[in-house]
């Protein structure tokens, strides 16, 4: 491709407003020494990865981000293509582009960084399944992943991005290197970010099925120009590492990095209350409410130096979670009482921009300790289907955008 073509690329690239529409927050893998396992295989080699996303907005043009961001050796990318989605991993006969980056269909991403594709034309509206099909050419470890079942992606022998479906195809529960995808802004466009744990990342709700709680919220406003972001990770804390990076170290990167954020959602600190004493950190103390609060206020000081309307969530209940598990112990009556303690300042002191009582939206009225029945994965941690929608449906819109 020539230089003025690829410069014409570029010049459109930067004059035109984007908007993220999907979102996977990267996380770093962990060893075998942690009780949860990372189900990734150990490296990508002459392989395509094939995953599918769901728009929360629609656009004329797309664009691709992946992220080497926990990769202490270059990420070679040999060719992407998109497509609209099928059912299971499928794509969409007849209807796919390739994409570039700086002209090229192949592009090498330094280690700690992201890369974002050449915009194509390829119109998309709100709510659609797309298929994104990478090919890895070079023996890849796979260091930067989103963890997590609630969506299959597949991975296939060979540079075999233009099949329609794999055949003899290993599934991937998660996501592998794919961390965004963006559309052409429309001027009324707006973008909230949900910042949180496994809550947020829908752990208990149906795989596949984009029943998250940010999902039922991006279905409520699809069409009004609200693109609505995912930026949970199953196991985050606000504190401290080990399934992503604690809070404060990715809120720059996950939030404030996104092209215009509006608003964004906190709900986390049940893992910093619950894991201590633990198989999920057996060795950490109890965490206090003073520590908490201290980590909520330095998110609204970073939220309110960029401009960016917070929104805190009450923390859920979580009596009896995990009981009869190998995770036995993630609740006690000490650590419920921080909780209900966090609950107090989150809805009273006035930090936060808005509240979402996640808390009352949950729990069963007749045992308010733990979630509604109805509500249950049945875990007593995570909602299922309906405590999701019903956690997206308690979110107004004044909540959002005051004006």
């Amino acid at each position: 491709m020539s230089s003025f073509v690829t410069a014409a690329v570029l010049l459109s690239a930067l004059s035109t407003p984007w908007q993220t529409t999907w979102f996977a927050a990267p996380q770093s893998t962990w060893d075998r020494t942690f009780i949860l396992p990372t189900h990734l295989p150990a490296a990508l080699s002459g392989q395509t990865v094939r995953e599918i996303v769901r728009t929360s907005v629609g656009g004329r043009q797309v664009r691709v981000q992946f992220s080497n961001r926990y990769g202490t050796t270059p990420l070679t990318i040999g060719a992407v293509r998109i497509a609209r989605a099928g059912e299971g991993g499928a794509a969409t006969a007849g209807n796919s582009q390739e994409l570039l980056f700086n002209g090229r269909p192949s592009v090498v991403v330094p280690p700690g960084a992201p890369v974002v594709s050449d915009p194509v034309d390829f119109p998309v509206e709100p709510l659609t399944r797309l298929a994104v099909s990478t090919y890895f050419p070079l023996p890849t470890p796979v260091t930067t992943f989103h963890w997590g079942d609630q969506q299959t992606a597949w991975i296939g022998t060979g540079k075999i991005m233009q099949l329609t479906k794999f055949e003899k195809a290993t599934e991937l529960k998660g996501r592998a290197f794919l961390s965004g995808v963006l559309v052409d802004a429309a001027p009324n466009a707006r973008t909230v970010i949900a910042f949180g744990d496994s809550i947020t990342d829908g752990n208990g709700s149906t795989p596949d099925a984009n029943r998250r709680w940010p999902d039922a919220l991006a279905q409520r406003v699809a069409g009004r120009g609200i693109s609505v972001i995912n930026a949970g990770i199953s196991g985050a804390r606000l504190l401290k590492d080990k399934m992503g990076a604690n809070a404060l170290a990715r809120f720059e990167q996950d939030v404030l990095g996104q092209p215009g954020p509006k608003t964004v959602i906190v709900m986390l600190g049940i893992n910093d209350i619950g894991w201590p004493g633990s198989p999920f950190a057996p060795r950490d103390p109890a965490i206090t409410t003073a520590e908490v609060i201290a980590g909520y206020q330095q998110l609204i000081a970073l939220a309110r130096v960029h401009q960016v309307r917070i929104v805190g969530a009450t923390l859920p209940p979580f009596e009896g979670a995990l009981g009869g598990t190998p995770f036995e112990g993630h609740f006690s009556a000490a650590k419920d009482a921080v909780r209900h303690a966090v609950n107090h300042w989150i809805r009273t002191a006035g930090a936060f921009d808005a509240v979402l009582d996640a808390d009352a939206v949950l729990r069963d009225p007749d045992r308010p300790a733990r979630l509604l029945p109805a509500y249950d994965s049945g875990d007593h941690l995570h909602p299922g289907d309906a405590g999701y929608q019903a956690l997206a449906g308690a979110i107004q819109d004044a909540q959002l955008f005051p004006h």
